[in-house]
């Protein structure tokens, strides 16, 4: 496993629409582990591969109590709403509030290519929506609410750590 470098806003890639990987080979297992020693580097809970520079349709996620790799990953369903606080590995300090679907459920293939469908709720979901924009050319900062989008200070980080 190597760490890669993350790709940063405005690059393009990151607007770039991501394909669907029609088999899963060395090279995407390679690229899979690339992106989970990447995402625990920078102490990342999701990361998509347009992230690492790469247009296939993959996302990695830990948020601690769930972890895993969705390959072509869809949302088949969803429900209800929370709004929160999302930032971006891709764009660094900046967080707002976004709206997103509370629970969802998104299908798609494991790493041994086995076809998997999984139901999120809370966070889960709101990391599951987030990546999956990130393969659809979306960030955070198309749906967050312009007025919330702020750089913490550490000001801002002592009070969070209380």
């Amino acid at each position: 496993m190597a760490e890669r470098e993350v790709v940063r806003y405005p690059d393009p890639v990151l607007r770039k629409q991501a394909k669907s990987i029609p088999k899963v080979d060395s090279a995407t297992r390679k690229l899979i582990e690339d992106m989970i020693a990447t995402m625990h580097a920078t102490n990342g809970v999701g990361l998509a591969a347009n992230q690492v520079g790469s247009l296939h349709r993959v996302f990695v996620y830990d948020d601690g109590t769930n972890s895993g790799v969705m390959i072509n990953p869809e949302i088949v369903s969803s429900s209800g709403e929370q709004i929160g606080p999302e930032g971006c590995l891709s764009i660094p300090g900046l967080q707002g509030d976004v709206k997103r679907a509370n629970q969802v459920v998104i299908k798609g293939t494991t790493l041994r290519g086995k076809p998997v469908k999984i139901e999120a709720e809370g966070f889960l979901a709101r990391i599951f929506q987030h990546e999956l924009d990130h393969l659809n050319g979306k960030l955070f900062i198309d749906r967050a609410d312009p007025d919330s989008l702020y750089y913490p200070s550490d000001e801002d980080e002592e009070v969070d750590e209380e």
